[in-house]
């Protein structure tokens, strides 16, 4: 029987053990990465391209060329692609970010000889038919329209443009930007973009001999690139920290966005910032959390991240608060960026949010594919393996110093750039 008046023995992580990702290269040097794990005859194929030719005047071009892949090629329509898809139980996936542009299959091995001809062929033979592209075109309009409405999406969609311009990180879409969109122009950037020159495979499941003969010849051969493109590349500058206001007198809440321009995965700093990130405000029981959700009642959430982009990274804190307390809210959002600049962290809430960031990743990595995600992560910043190890060190050997040091050089109230729509 369990004695359920003791509680279960505890020991602290010593080590995270990453399955790491085995490069390989296809015959034409498209280069391939294989994490090979799990026991299910499944796999997960990620064909991902680096966003590139940002052109401010036409600035839903990469969108939308993912977007409209699986819309149709000169042999297939897209209720036909889907309906091939269908019949072999795989799943395509289309995902769009700042910085890559991605189709990612999901098959069974023994079916991959049949649906691999078919994502090859969005790939390298996608035509973009009109009548797809006129009905992306009204379905992205009217979602626009839609989420203009709402408070949290104009904030986010305000700061971004405060932190990052007119680039690609903070355009900011009109209804009008879809209806530039043209054939033409989505046929010239699909083949600059989406060639062998330009793509990077991660595959990720159960991985066999003929998983990568299969690659190889749809993919290694007969697959070659015009041309070799540049990434995407941005420079940006802090802000000097300014209120932008978007009023809605009729608002019942506000939405805050707080932030700016700070480091990203490269920098030597950015493990231990990610902790005092998590002490702020980057999970339930944080500072944020407990301050303004616990105590004051103003929000049912309230957190803050530090996102790392290739170009830069950026450090923000969201909430959507009562309009009548949005005044207040940023008060205790200040307090609570002072007091870490001014008070050492007490070494059982260090100890709490270090075991729970080391439990975290710990937990993060329940199968093959999350494996892939890790290296991912590091690949694309052109880091390596060693770059957990020290995050893992930095976990463990963090001190309340530290946090302190880098809440000073880091955490600048007063130049965060401080978004609210609704009442301020």
């Amino acid at each position: 029987m369990i004695n359920r008046h003791t509680a279960p023995s505890f020991r602290e992580v010593e080590e995270i053990a990453l399955i790491r990702a085995n490069p390989v290269k296809l015959d034409n040097g498209l280069p391939v990465f294989q994490v090979n794990a799990g026991e299910q005859d499944l796999v997960r194929i990620e064909f991902i391209f680096e966003n590139t030719a940002w052109d401010p005047s036409k600035p839903l071009q990469a969108f939308a060329v993912n977007a409209l892949l699986q819309e149709g090629t000169s042999e297939l329509t897209s209720a036909e692609l889907a309906e091939k898809l269908d019949y072999y139980g795989a799943f395509l996936q289309k995902e769009f970010t700042f910085d890559n542009s991605s189709l990612v299959l999901y098959s069974l091995n023994k079916h991959l000889v049949h649906v691999l001809p078919l994502v090859k062929a969005m790939l390298a033979d996608a035509t973009f038919p009109q009548n797809e592209l006129d009905t992306f075109i009204r379905n992205q309009q009217q979602r626009l329209v839609v989420n203009l409405e709402k408070n949290d999406f104009l904030s986010r969609r305000l700061f971004n443009q405060v932190l990052f311009k007119e680039t690609l990180y903070g355009y900011a879409v009109e209804p009008a930007d879809y209806i530039k969109l043209n054939r033409e122009d989505l046929l010239t950037y699909y083949k600059l973009a989406y060639q062998p020159a330009n793509c990077t495979i991660v595959v990720a499941g159960k991985i066999n001999e003929q998983t990568h003969q299969l690659l190889n010849q749809y993919f290694g051969a007969n697959w070659d690139s015009a041309s070799n493109p540049h990434k995407n590349e941005f420079s940006f500058l802090p802000g000097k920290g300014k209120f932008h206001v978007i009023e809605k007198s009729e608002a019942l809440q506000s939405a805050i966005r707080i932030g700016q321009i700070m480091i990203n995965r490269t920098h030597p700093d950015f493990p231990a910032l990610q902790v005092l990130n998590a002490i702020l405000g980057g999970y339930f029981g944080s500072r944020l959390m407990a301050n303004i959700r616990e105590d004051k009642g103003y929000t049912y959430g309230i957190g803050s991240a530090l996102v790392s982009l290739q170009s830069t990274g950026y450090f923000f804190i969201a909430s959507e608060v009562g309009a009548d307390v949005c005044g207040s809210a940023i008060q205790e959002i200040e307090k609570e960026v002072k007091r870490l600049q001014t008070e050492l962290v007490d070494q059982e809430e260090l100890k709490l949010v270090k075991n729970y960031m080391m439990g975290s990743m710990l937990g993060s990595l329940e199968n093959a594919f999350s494996h892939a995600d890790k290296f991912k992560n590091i690949h694309f910043f052109g880091l390596g393996y060693d770059y957990y190890d020290r995050y893992v060190h930095t976990l463990k050997n963090v001190q309340s110093e530290d946090i302190l040091n880098l809440a000073n050089q880091y955490l600048n109230f007063d130049q965060f750039e401080k978004v609210i729509v609704g009442k301020q």
